[in-house]
């Protein structure tokens, strides 16, 4: 079974995804499960999580009402005020769907880069971990030693690392990538965290090339392990560098030195122990 770890849905006229430019060609519009439907044929993905683009609980639920309707949607991702401690009866509320799998705080938009260790935050960990849910752990580069304080701190909490941390591709300098490769050294190894094999070629150059790419997934690969690795697509924005199923088979020939079990951990184990997600 294969299965996309990562992908977004949204709807512009909805007025809360405050980071969508007003008039970009390919986000500023409308995605729903109609226009992914051609390309999770194509590439033989028989399910989906979804996860959250916007910074209210009110997309959570647009979210949740998507995947009641959506065979393929086996888990959401959303989102609740990590600010409002008060929100601990939202999160207990959400945990009850049966497809809700946990949360994502948009740590990569907030400017204090130590915001996810202030003292008025911590309820939300406890809560993810007294309510068996996950944590999705966005960032750059420069949050990896706080995320790493975050995770060592609760090592009971189930938590992924997204999109490989964001490394800059081609453009930063060596000192920059043996730092991301540092940091996500001591995550693989002092926490139980998994990490996603998603939004590379967003974060490349202008060389979108195998080889270009191969750096990050290999050095993920060999810290992480392939049972702590999943492939996403974080389409739609994957499309302002390539079509969906072009990162697919990208990420297929960035793993065909894996054995084949290794690989079908990566291409859907992974995600389906980490989410629970059952083949059906």
């Amino acid at each position: 079974m294969i299965i996309d770890a990562h992908h977004h849905f949204w709807n512009p006229a909805r007025g809360d995804y405050g980071w969508l430019p007003p008039d970009d060609p390919v986000l500023s519009r409308q995605y729903g499960p109609a226009d992914l439907a051609a390309s999770l044929a194509e590439t033989g993905v028989a399910q989906t999580v979804l996860v959250q683009a916007a910074p209210s609980v009110a997309e959570t639920e647009y979210l949740l009402g998507i995947a009641d309707a959506t065979p393929h949607v086996a888990k959401v991702v959303g989102w609740v005020d990590f600010e409002d401690s008060s929100q601990s009866g939202v999160l207990e509320r959400l945990a009850a769907h049966p497809k809700f799998a946990g949360v994502r705080p948009l740590i990569q938009d907030i400017p204090d880069d130590d915001w996810m260790l202030r003292d008025d935050i911590q309820w939300a960990y406890r809560a993810i971990i007294e309510l068996d849910l996950s944590l999705d752990c966005l960032g750059f580069p420069r949050h990896l030693e706080n995320f790493h304080k975050v995770l060592t701190r609760y090592p009971d909490m189930r938590a992924v690392i997204d999109h490989c941390m964001k490394p800059q591709i081609g453009a930063q300098s060596q000192s920059d990538f043996e730092a991301w490769k540092t940091g996500m050294t001591r995550l693989a190894r002092d926490t139980s965290a998994a990490c996603k094999l998603s939004g590379l070629v967003t974060e490349a150059g202008a060389d979108l090339s195998d080889d270009a790419l191969a750096p990050c997934t290999d050095h993920v690969l060999e810290v992480f392990g392939a049972d702590r690795v999943m492939w996403g697509s974080d389409w739609p924005v994957a499309r302002l560098r390539c079509e969906y199923g072009e990162w697919y088979a990208q990420a297929r020939r960035l793993t065909c030195n894996l054995d084949p079990s290794a690989r079908a951990q990566v291409f859907g184990g992974t995600a389906a122990k980490f989410y629970r997600i059952r083949n059906t």
